[in-house]
């Protein structure tokens, strides 16, 4: 399993741009899909992005296409995630997460149950 800590978050207004960082520490970083969640308050856990083992393949969700970009460096075991153009609902607690079950390199997954292991969250929150 890999240990992820986040960090990048922070406070930002409307139209402004951050990014975030997942560091990993097991060793199985390269074989792991990563994928980007977050949570509002008073919401449900939603998928953000997602990015193959090599970084060859991404997904998003509709509501940050176009506006966020993941990716990833294996030599450094760490994922990103670059927001851009930041809205007011973008505001929420942003987790990444290892997903170890992927059945071939190019595969990327966006249900939280296929990802074993989780980051501790980094805040985001955007004013208007």
């Amino acid at each position: 399993q890999e240990q992820l800590v986040e960090s990048g978050g922070g406070s930002v207004q409307s139209g402004g741009s951050l990014r975030l960082s997942c560091a990993a520490s097991g060793r199985t970083f390269s074989r792991a899909a990563m994928g980007w969640f977050r949570q509002a308050p008073g919401k449900e856990r939603e998928f953000v992005a997602a990015i193959s083992r090599g970084g060859g393949m991404t997904v998003y969700s509709d509501s940050v296409k176009g506006r966020f970009t993941i990716s990833r460096d294996n030599a450094e075991n760490t994922v990103y995630l670059q927001m851009t153009s930041l809205k007011a609902e973008d505001t929420a607690v942003y987790f990444c997460a290892a997903d170890l079950g992927t059945w071939y390199a190019g595969q990327v997954r966006a249900g939280p149950q296929n990802y074993g292991s989780w980051g501790q969250g980094t805040q985001v929150t955007v004013s208007s």
